[in-house]
């Protein structure tokens, strides 16, 4: 009816398979068959899968290079009513992929962006490794050159989170190297190859033995890998916010300090015996 506002299309942000094309969901699967074109990080690869599906969906490359030239004119199909689908090679688009740039349009523009979630190295990796999920920073891909990955790691060097990277196989050997390096031989890690895929192997141990395990044999440094590396262990009370030993300093002028520790403690999940520590050498 003349007068009335355009319907919007909508932006999916659709994972699909890592390895194995199985992972991918029914919901996935509908929306890549019903929207009018696919975002693809490399259109051969997507062909590919959609073949397997036997989806027949138009498909345009967004990519790295091509994505702030490209991504305005995909929002102005979907401003005028064209649904399209983010992609990117395998996983979840956006998590070290290109596609912040169209998301970001498309969010300015008023337009919806609806996630189908799926498929994930990294939290895949997570789950399976055993080195620590509760609490995690992805750092994505680390700098090529050694001098350059040092420093980026040496940032890292007091983070008491676990850390996530992705590494290809041609620099996993001379990563792991630069990780004992930096973080000690024995730091704890896994190493996380080809998921989901027939050859899918995930390796825990220090950083030296990986390093060594690497080396070993020329088949396990085929694959894109998941390094998942434990977090550096933080001294009794790292985790104390100076305001709470403060609180109970306060409180303790007119609670036993035992007490004044247990309340705080509850309040904060924070340990009463490790406040009630801190609180008495502060007086000190």
């Amino acid at each position: 009816m003349a007068g009335l506002p355009a319907v919007r299309g909508t932006l999916y942000i659709v994972a699909t398979p890592i390895g194995n094309l199985d992972d991918i969901s029914a919901r996935a699967i509908e929306t890549l068959r019903s929207v009018a074109l696919v975002a693809a990080e490399d259109t051969r690869h997507t062909l590919k899968l959609l073949r397997h599906l036997a989806i027949n969906t138009q498909t345009v490359s967004l990519h790295e290079h091509n994505e702030v030239q490209r991504a305005p004119a995909l929002v102005d199909r979907l401003l005028g009513g064209d649904s399209v689908a983010l992609v990117s090679d395998a996983g979840t688009p956006l998590v070290s992929d290109p596609g912040h740039r169209l998301v970001n349009l498309a969010r300015e523009a008023g337009v919806i962006v609806s996630p189908v979630p799926g498929p994930c190295a990294l939290t895949a990796a997570l789950s399976a490794c055993g080195v620590g999920a509760a609490r995690f920073a992805f750092e994505g891909f680390l700098p090529a050159a050694s001098a350059a990955r040092r420093a980026a790691l040496g940032s890292l060097a007091t983070e008491a989170r676990t850390m996530v990277f992705y590494e290809s196989p041609h620099r996993i050997v001379s990563c792991v190297a630069d990780m004992a390096l930096v973080f000690g031989g024995d730091r704890r890690a896994a190493l996380c190859r080809e998921l989901t895929k027939r050859y899918e192997s995930i390796h825990v141990d220090t950083l030296e033995r990986l390093g060594e395990w690497l080396r070993s044999d020329d088949d396990r440094r085929r694959g894109e890998f998941v390094v998942v590396l434990a977090g550096a262990e933080q001294a009794p009370g790292a985790d104390c916010r100076p305001e709470w030993v403060e609180a109970v300093r306060e409180l303790g002028e007119v609670l036993p300090p035992k007490r004044a520790a247990r309340i705080i403690a509850k309040v904060t999940g924070a340990s009463s015996q490790v406040l009630y520590r801190l609180a008495r050498d502060s007086q000190r």
